[in-house]
C-alpha cells in the first residue's frame, strides 16, 4: 500500500476520535492491535479495549479532539505529530485516580507512532505530556512543570 494511503489512514484516528465515531475507529485495526499510551502507562489490546480507553477521555473532555499537524510515512509506520484540545467538564480517571471536572480548557501537544499491518493499523504508540495535561485542568500545580 502506498505511504499516501496509510498517511490517510493514520489521520483517521484522530478524524474518529474526534467525530466520536467508534465504529469506524474499530474499523481501522486489526483484530489484535495494541496502543501503547505512554503517557498514563496502559498497554491496550484489541480495537475494542481500545476504543473503551479512548471513549474515557472523551468522557472527560466532550468537545474534545485533535488536529493533525504533521505526518511522516515510511514503509509500513506513520508517524503523527497532533495537538489536542478539550474542556475538562467530566471526570477524568487516570493513573492518579479520578479528578472531577475542571471546567478548564487544555491543549497538549503529541506524537503518535503508527504501525500497520497491510491496510490496518497493528500498533498505535502514542506520547504526550501527561504532566502539562494535568497542569492545565488544574489538577497538578503548575510549578510542576519543567
Amino acid at each position: 500500500m502506498a505511504t499516501q494511503d496509510l498517511t490517510q489512514i493514520a489521520r483517521e484516528i484522530v478524524t474518529t476520535y474526534s467525530s466520536g465515531d467508534w465504529t469506524a475507529f474499530k474499523n481501522l485495526m486489526t483484530p489484535d492491535a495494541v496502543y501503547d499510551e505512554i503517557g498514563t502507562q496502559r498497554k491496550i489490546q484489541g480495537p475494542d479495549a481500545i476504543a473503551s480507553a479512548l471513549q474515557g477521555w472523551k468522557k472527560a473532555m466532550t468537545d474534545s479532539g485533535g488536529t493533525v499537524n504533521k505526518a511522516f510515512a515510511s514503509g509500513d509506520v506513520v508517524t503523527l505529530e497532533i495537538t489536542w484540545q478539550g474542556t475538562h467538564n467530566g471526570a477524568f480517571t487516570g493513573p492518579t485516580g479520578t479528578i472531577p471536572p475542571s471546567g478548564k480548557r487544555q491543549t497538549t501537544r503529541a506524537a503518535m507512532i503508527v504501525q500497520f499491518q497491510g491496510n490496518k493499523i497493528r500498533e498505535m504508540h502514542h506520547y504526550f505530556d501527561m504532566v502539562a495535561f494535568l497542569s492545565q485542568i488544574g489538577a497538578m500545580p503548575t510549578g510542576a512543570r519543567t
